[in-house]
């Protein structure tokens, strides 16, 4: 367990670290550093998804029903959309972030389309049994997908107001990812990858997007 924290902090860390290139108002050379993140978080959890018994995965669960195996919760069904409330809450509250509304919106839509869709389908590709039995779509975690690309949500739209938003959101985010493994829902492999996902499908919405929606801000620019 104490393996499976250091690698999703050491994830939310590379995404902050990957913050102040990402803020500059001017367009960037795209260079490949900017998939260093997602690359690292899903080669991790492909190397962690072994099938044997001495694997990663099943080291992990088998310590976690050893120590806590009463442990139930439901509270990551519901902290896996808590930045979204807190990136639209904040501009409801007069806290503006970076985009306007329509293309926030517009942004955001796109981002949960690609993360939702490619966690989908490999569930459906992987047919992986959870580790508590229970259904075989095991691989990636859904709720850590999603956690990801709502935490990069938020972290795109208000880290330059407040430099500690990438330290807030991405905590959020790893914490369901870690509920995931201590609930029995999933391996250290699918949260992991589900990270990834998630993390890399926000991003590419905001990179691809051209802020046609309504009344761009004039500091708008793709972000690179």
């Amino acid at each position: 367990m104490r393996l499976l924290i250091i690698l999703l902090i050491s994830g939310s860390t590379f995404a902050y670290a990957d913050t102040p290139a990402d803020s500059l108002p001017a367009r960037k050379p795209f260079t490949l550093q900017r998939f260093y993140v997602p690359a690292s978080l899903i080669t991790a959890g492909l190397l962690a998804n072994g099938h044997s018994e001495e694997s990663l995965k099943n080291e992990l669960a088998e310590s976690r029903n050893r120590h806590i195996p009463r442990f139930r919760t439901r509270i990551d069904d519901y902290m896996q959309f808590s930045p979204l409330v807190v990136a639209y809450g904040l501009d409801a509250f007069g806290i503006k972030s970076k985009t306007d509304v329509l293309n926030r919106t517009a942004i955001l839509v796109k981002g949960e389309a690609m993360a939702l869709t490619t966690a989908t389908i490999l569930k459906s590709a992987t047919h992986t049994l959870r580790p508590d039995g229970s259904s075989y779509n095991s691989f990636p975690s859904g709720h850590t997908t999603q956690a990801f690309a709502a935490a990069t949500f938020l972290n795109e739209e208000y880290k330059d107001r407040y430099p500690w938003m990438p330290y807030a959101s991405y905590t959020v985010a790893s914490s369901v990812g870690l509920l995931r493994v201590a609930n029995n829902r999933h391996y250290i492999s699918d949260v992991l990858v589900g990270a990834g996902i998630g993390y890399l499908s926000m991003k590419v919405a905001y990179w691809t997007h051209r802020y046609k929606w309504g009344k761009p801000h004039e500091k708008l620019q793709p972000v690179y």
